[in-house]
């Protein structure tokens, strides 16, 4: 799941990444000047392979629904994942929540990183867990709303 990202370069450039995080929409619009858009995706997301899963969501029934740039995925696929990953990597906080301050949910219910370049994450960032842990994980990170 991650390749040559942020998460396997030194921590000085993780912890750049949570100060500059509150920021991230502005950045996020300005990668799409040209120039400014190919160097941020040549220096930030150059050889990832990053893919994010979001939280379970409802949709009503006999309501539109609008499209949206990300697809929601029922938590039996993450579990699937789980289960046929080799590797499984817990980050100790979230980056995000941390960043931000967040008060509603748990700082210390990290992202779960999956595959063979988690062996390149940066250890001090998190910890390598057993399959059983990584579903515990995602199963308390869903009773915590995530």
């Amino acid at each position: 799941m991650v390749g040559c990202d942020a998460m396997s370069r030194p921590l000085w450039f993780v912890k750049l990444l949570k100060k500059a995080y509150p920021g991230r929409f502005l950045v996020a619009g300005a990668t799409r000047v040209p120039i400014l858009g190919d160097i941020a995706e040549r220096y930030f997301f150059d050889g990832d392979d990053l893919m994010y899963l979001p939280k379970n969501r409802v949709i009503q029934i006999n309501q539109s629904v609008q499209p949206v740039d990300e697809m929601v995925l029922p938590s039996e696929v993450v579990d699937h994942f789980i289960e046929r990953a080799n590797y499984h990597w817990i980050m100790n906080t979230c980056l995000c929540r941390d960043a931000d301050n967040c008060r509603e949910y748990p700082i210390d219910l990290g992202c779960l990183f999956l595959g063979e370049a988690t062996l390149d994450i940066n250890p001090q960032l998190g910890r390598h867990v057993t399959k059983e842990e990584a579903l515990e994980h995602v199963r308390r990170c869903r009773e915590a709303g995530l």
